[in-house]
C-alpha cells in the first residue's frame, strides 16, 4: 500500500463524480452534518451500523459476518470504486477506510481534506439524502488489522511490538495502557481535514516504525485508525488498531498507569 491506494485528492474526485460505479460515503460521524450539505449522490456512512449493538463498548466492529451483509446493504460490492470523506474530522472517514479495507475491500480511497477540499476545489454540494441499492458482498477479512485486549495484553512483555496511544498528550498523561508511548494523531494532520506530506509523516513516524508490529489505540478505536494508515502510506505493512481501545481497556480493569482520570476525546 502507498499513499496514492489510500487517499484520492479533490481534483480527482471531481472527475468520478458521474461515474454509476463509484460509491461515496460522507462518513461524518453526525448526521445532522450531512444533511446540511454533502458531495453530491454521496450516501451517509453510519458508524452505528458498522458497529456491534451486542459490545458493551461503543464501536466496537461487527462480527465477521455481519459486518460483510452490512457492507452490501450499504450498497458496497467487491467491484465499487469507494470513496469516504468527512466534514472536518478526518479520523472517521479513515476509520470507515480502515473497515472496509479489513474486510478485504481492496478498491476504497479517504478524501483527503474532505469536504473542505472539495469546496476549495469548486464541487458542487447538496442536500437531498442519498442511498444506494444493496449489492452483494464477499469478504476477505485480514485479521492482522485489528488486535484484541489479548494480544495488547501479551505485546506488553514484547519489545518488538510498539503500542502507541494517539490521543493528546493530555490524555496519555492521565491514564494509558502499560508500555504504551504517545504520538498524538494530531500531529500527522493538517486541520483535523488533511494528512500531512509522506516526507512529514515518515519522519514523525520514523522512531515507532522501528518495530517489528505497531498497534495503535485511542478511545473507541477511531482515530487510532489515522496513525495505522499513515504508517501505511509511509511503507509499514504491519500495523493493527486496538478496536477496544481505552472503552475497553478501562472497563474491563486492565493495567494503566497515567497521574490522573481519564477522559473521552471528541476525536474517539
Amino acid at each position: 500500500m502507498n499513499r496514492e491506494s489510500i487517499l484520492i485528492e479533490a481534483d480527482e474526485l471531481l472527475k468520478k463524480l458521474d461515474n454509476e460505479n463509484v460509491r461515496i460515503y460522507d462518513a461524518t460521524i453526525v448526521d445532522d452534518m450531512y444533511l446540511q450539505g454533502h458531495i453530491p449522490g454521496a450516501a451517509f456512512f453510519d458508524h452505528e451500523g458498522f458497529s456491534d449493538p451486542k459490545s458493551s463498548y461503543e464501536y466496537t466492529i461487527l462480527p465477521e459476518t455481519e459486518l460483510a451483509t452490512q457492507i452490501g446493504r450499504a450498497g458496497i460490492s467487491n467491484d465499487s470504486e469507494v470513496i469516504v470523506y468527512a466534514s472536518g474530522m478526518l479520523p472517521y472517514a479513515v476509520r470507515a477506510w480502515w473497515v472496509l479495507r479489513y474486510a478485504g475491500h481492496n478498491n476504497v480511497r479517504i478524501l483527503n481534506g474532505g469536504l473542505t477540499a472539495w469546496k476549495q476545489a469548486g464541487g458542487p454540494i447538496e442536500q437531498q439524502t442519498r442511498q444506494y441499492q444493496p449489492a452483494s458482498f464477499k469478504a476477505h477479512f485480514n485479521p492482522n488489522m485489528f488486535a484484541s485486549k489479548e494480544e495488547v495484553l501479551t505485546s506488553m512483555e514484547d519489545g518488538d511490538v510498539a503500542t502507541v496511544n494517539v490521543l493528546p498528550l493530555v490524555s496519555y498523561e492521565a491514564s494509558h495502557i502499560v508500555g504504551s508511548t504517545c504520538l498524538p494523531c494530531m500531529d500527522l494532520m493538517q486541520e483535523m481535514d488533511y494528512f500531512l506530506p509522506n516526507d512529514i509523516l515518515a519522519l514523525r513516524l520514523k522512531e515507532v516504525s522501528q518495530h517489528k508490529r505497531i498497534i495503535t489505540y485511542c478511545g473507541g478505536g477511531i482515530a487510532a485508525a489515522v496513525n495505522a494508515a499513515a504508517h501505511l502510506m509511509t511503507g509499514h505493512e504491519n500495523v493493527a488498531v486496538y478496536d477496544g481501545s481505552m472503552y475497553e481497556w478501562l472497563g474491563e480493569g486492565l493495567p494503566t498507569q497515567g497521574a490522573g482520570k481519564w477522559e473521552v476525546w471528541k476525536g474517539q
